[in-house]
């Protein structure tokens, strides 16, 4: 398993992270979720015996009981691993039960730090922007839980470009530990951070993971055009995510990545975990399953190279576009280019702009 630096720290994580949002049940994830006892212990145990060292929870999975389980299977293991949870979402219905508040923040952590059954979170993130509470009492509340020990780094999720400069600029003016790392939705189908999200990270130093790789099950081959999505999966109980702003689109891209792994023998969320662990800027990915085997498959993506020829028609196919300002960037201003965005560009010239001539 490869790893990563997470950032501008001292941090190494595998390139894959263990998510648990499968695990316990409760909060609206029932219908998602339900993995526990030694169901849950096999696959955190199958994926550090892979490689794994980097596991990912937030209160919010199963409220709260995803932690739980979790506190219980790791075990004497527990040092074993670089473990992260989140907060700010709604724990409850009173006016400070969400948010990114020293007083919601600490609660949270200290809420969270009891279901794991452990001292201290190696990673906290923020697990969205919180529009109402000053970015400055966020930063400087999770400097005050790491000086307590009660995290070791904090990172963000979910952020715009914007918010994430905003979000390093303002700890650094500080004097404060900045995010390490940030944690956002990216799949082939949905490439929209490409846009700004990750060039702001690269050139502020700040890691990128992406979350559901498989698109909240999109692309784990069970949905397809024309066919019954079966019940037992994500997309098959009305799970409200993703956002899909264009179903013809997203059905050829499946009917593209099921083609390339037909031609490989891999499934199709070896060759969408694959493409995505060579795309620059991305650190990692985190990977979760309610099936065993459908773990295993997932973990075995880290070994596999998918084929130039293929990533290049994935990325052909699936390219976003250029919306502005960056068309015009494009056209106009190639003489100086930026580095932190440079691979982006050169796709955009030869997929949108080379399609145009």
């Amino acid at each position: 398993m490869d790893c990563t630096r997470l950032g501008e720290s001292g941090l190494y994580v595998s390139r894959l992270a263990l998510g648990t949002i499968p695990f316990g049940s409760g909060g609206g994830f029932e219908k998602i979720a339900g993995i526990r006892g030694d169901d849950a212990e096999r696959q955190f145990r199958e994926a550090l015996d892979r490689g794994v060292n980097f596991i990912d929870t937030a209160n919010l999975y199963s409220a709260g009981d995803a932690e739980r389980v979790l506190g219980e299977v790791m075990g004497s293991r527990r040092d074993d691993v670089v473990l992260t949870s989140k907060a700010r979402m709604p724990t409850g219905d009173g006016l400070n039960d969400s948010g990114a508040s020293r007083y919601h923040l600490t609660r949270a952590v200290d809420d969270s730090l009891r279901r794991l059954r452990t001292d201290h979170l190696d990673l906290l993130y923020i697990h969205q922007w919180d529009g109402q509470t000053p970015i400055t009492e966020t930063i400087a509340t999770a400097n005050e839980l790491i000086r307590a020990g009660k995290i070791r780094y904090w990172g963000v999720s979910n952020f715009n470009g914007w918010q994430l400069a905003k979000t390093v600029y303002e700890a650094r003016l500080a004097g404060f530990e900045p995010p390490i790392a940030q944690q956002v939705y990216y799949t082939p189908e949905a490439r929209e951070i490409e846009y700004e999200i990750i060039p702001a990270a690269r050139d502020l130093g700040v890691a990128t993971f992406g979350w559901s790789p498989l698109g909240e099950g999109l692309l784990n081959g069970k949905v397809r055009r024309g066919q019954q999505t079966p019940s037992d999966t994500r997309q098959g109980t009305g799970w409200p995510e993703p956002h899909v702003t264009d179903w013809g689109r997203a059905y050829d891209l499946i009917e593209l990545f099921a083609e390339v792994a037909d031609g490989l023998g891999w499934s199709i969320p070896q060759v969408v975990i694959s493409w995505i662990l060579s795309r620059p800027g991305i650190n990692g990915t985190v990977i979760a399953a309610r099936s065993f085997e459908h773990l295993k498959q997932n973990l075995d993506a880290a070994e596999l190279t998918l084929p130039q020829d293929a990533r290049d028609r994935i990325t052909g196919a699936s390219q976003l576009p250029a919306y502005y300002p960056l068309w015009h960037r494009m056209m106009t201003a190639q003489d100086r280019p930026e580095a932190v965005e440079s691979e982006y560009c050169a796709e955009q010239q030869e997929h949108v702009f080379g399609t145009q001539k």
